[in-house]
């Protein structure tokens, strides 16, 4: 069998899979956030012991040799370790926005637009430029003590196989890499005021780093790959590698994808181009902020469970009868398509005859319209792939489909740890039929009419949203 490893922000996964890509079983576990005060951090001994316990339990319950483990997870955030790969202090996730301020201060002085021009990251409260230079300044001895500040699954990596300290292009995508050149800019790392801790920054496996497991988890010796993270995983995993194509996936945060050619510098800063395993090749990636996080939200305060929201999506109509969400619940505001680090979300037309299934039914139109302008921004212009959580509401999926006004290749199951398989076998020269891999397990088309009303929606959308960017940056 084949294993794919997802560490996701709250929950950790393992996917065994066979040469034809069926998936033959999955094992989970949750582990926590700890938010305060706009910091949201998270334990990596809960983390990389939940990773074990998963591999654990997958190969207890498929008696099958592994052949090989590709492995991703999160993105962003900050995890510092010492040599061993054993944490320093608390990891910063990548919701994390205690350095808000100075995101603020570099978008005022011209900083942040600049780091854009170079590398095409626009950078977030959560992002590693911001988080390392807000510990430089606040945590110093935090970054004397480590020996490196990797991302979520270079630790596992470096956990599980005992290697020393890397990362693969995707994660260092953001915001320290070069596209071009797929090296770390230095003058990046200056002008964010961290020439003296050029140290922690991880060397750059390209292709992404192999390594034998030690027995923790998967038998000695395992085959993995370290990479690529989540988000060029799950379009590896969805078949999304034709410029034009795009993928769309509804998780925690709400990511935008478009395979592309061409590396444009120009325009708003926002998102990122992540390299990919194929230089030449990108993501121009819009990785919203907002996602299945804004409707768990309204669904716990609204008392609603998971399993009603299918028909009280069916029982209330398009515009939800007035109701509007701009969904921007985040503590760190939004960084696609656009970086605003004080904007929250907005809830209007409520009334006292206002049900339970307006309010549900408006974040997810929310959520779409947010969708629409990340893929719009990004450059969609072929078919689109649509995966994550929010995929197991077939209400929410033809909604989606008439906001966005196209067809979704709706591709289940754990789309991020196929990927990472498909990434390992080819790291490995493992010959997998990737194109049987990747099917999609749905197709849902748009309604026209209600395509025309949220179209209409849309523009909308777009004119409260203006404003609410305006009010923020009072």
């Amino acid at each position: 069998m084949y294993v794919g490893i997802d560490v996701g922000t709250s929950m950790v996964k393992a996917a065994a899979f066979d040469a034809m890509g069926r998936q033959l079983a999955v094992e989970s576990r949750p582990v926590g956030l700890k938010l305060h005060g706009g910091l949201v951090e998270q334990d990596m001994e809960e983390v990389y012991g939940e990773v074990v316990a998963v591999l654990e339990a997958l190969t207890s319950a498929v008696a099958e040799p592994v052949e090989l483990a590709g492995l991703t997870g999160q993105g962003d955030g900050v995890w510092l370790v010492d040599g061993e790969g054993r944490p320093v202090r608390p990891a910063a996730s990548w919701m994390d926005g205690r350095a808000h301020e100075l995101v603020d201060r570099w978008l005022a002085d011209g900083t942040f637009e600049t780091v854009f021009r170079r590398t095409g990251g626009a950078m977030f409260p959560g992002s590693p430029g911001p988080l390392l230079a807000w510990l430089d300044r606040h945590e110093p001895k935090a970054l004397d003590a480590a020996k490196a500040a990797l991302y979520c699954k270079d630790m596992v990596f470096q956990r599980l196989t005992g290697a020393g300290s890397t990362t693969d292009v995707s994660d260092a995508s953001m915001p320290f890499l070069d596209p071009r050149t797929r090296t770390y800019d230095n003058r990046v790392v200056e002008l964010l005021g961290l020439a003296h801790r050029r140290g922690l920054l991880a060397p750059v496996s390209d292709p992404v780093a192999t390594a034998g497991t030690r027995g923790e988890g998967l038998p000695p010796g395992t085959r993995i790959a370290n990479g690529p993270y989540d988000l060029p995983a799950c379009a590896l995993g969805a078949g999304v590698t034709s410029p034009g194509d795009g993928l769309l996936i509804v998780g925690t945060c709400l990511a935008s994808l478009v395979a592309t050619t061409e590396l444009d510098l120009t325009g708003e800063p926002a998102g990122l181009y992540i390299s990919t395993d194929r230089p030449g090749h990108w993501l121009r990636a819009m990785p919203a902020m907002v996602g299945t996080a804004a409707l768990d939200w309204v669904l716990s305060t609204t008392g609603v469970r998971h399993d009603e929201v299918d028909g009280l999506l069916a029982g209330t109509p398009p515009g939800a009868n007035g109701v509007r969400v701009l969904p921007y619940f985040a503590p760190s505001g939004e960084r696609a398509p656009f970086v605003e680090p004080r904007l929250r979300a907005e809830l209007t037309g409520v009334s006292l005859e206002s049900s339970r299934g307006d309010l549900v039914r408006a974040t997810c139109e929310g959520i779409g319209y947010a969708a629409r302008h990340c893929l719009a921004a990004a450059g969609l212009t072929g078919s689109l792939a649509v995966c994550g959580g929010g995929t197991r509401s077939s209400a929410w999926m033809r909604l989606l489909a008439d906001v966005l006004g196209r067809p979704l290749r709706v591709v289940e199951g754990e789309v991020g740890a196929r990927g990472a398989v498909l990434a390992a076998a080819e790291r490995y020269g493992v010959p997998l039929d990737a194109e049987v891999w990747t099917q999609p397990t749905a197709v849902v088309e748009p309604d026209p009419e209600r395509a025309a009303f949220y179209t209409r929606g849309y523009e909308e959308h777009l004119d409260r949203l203006a404003g609410a960017r305006a009010r923020a940056r009072k």
